[in-house]
């Protein structure tokens, strides 16, 4: 299915591109997102009469986007857990603790912004990417400790 995408889309494509995808891909999940429209003619001429609108806005979301980031970008988040004797968590650090976490430092993330690489399952200081636009990333350290004492001392040790 060709569509014409709305905003830029990791590892697919730039705003304004015309590019092919899966039709589950596109009725799933970019256009319900208004991430992308059909690349019908009225559409490919409702796109240019608005062209130069949409990249206003999107650049408008992008500066305040990295305005954001300054703020957010090296915060720690300190969750405490409990683990195995092997530093094992009972458990894994989802993106909705993450969140959580960035709420008591008065710092308002969306769970889906949360972006984390590989699972979080032991204790320690672990990397997550904040994802505040398409072209704007931040990066976050996840303290995971048994007690804040611990939290503390991994702190200092990193």
């Amino acid at each position: 299915m060709d569509i014409i995408l709305l905003e830029r889309v990791e590892k697919l494509g730039h705003m304004g591109q015309l590019v092919t995808v899966k039709a589950g891909y596109a009725r799933n999940y970019l256009l319900p997102q208004k991430k992308a429209l059909r690349a019908t003619k009225a559409n490919l001429a409702h796109f240019e009469a608005q062209k130069a609108h949409l990249e206003a806005q999107n650049i408008k979301r992008r500066d305040e986007a990295h305005h954001a980031s300054k703020a957010i970008e090296g915060v720690v988040v300190t969750l405490i857990r409990q683990a195995g004797e092997t530093g094992h968590l009972y458990g894994s650090i989802r993106p909705k603790d993450i969140v959580d976490g960035l709420l008591e430092q008065k710092i308002t993330v969306v769970r889906t912004q949360v972006l984390i690489e590989k699972p979080i399952k032991s204790l320690g200081i672990h990397e997550a990417k904040i994802v505040l636009h398409p072209e704007v990333h931040a990066m976050i350290k996840v303290n995971v400790a048994l007690s804040m004492e611990e939290a503390m001392a991994q702190s200092e040790n990193a």
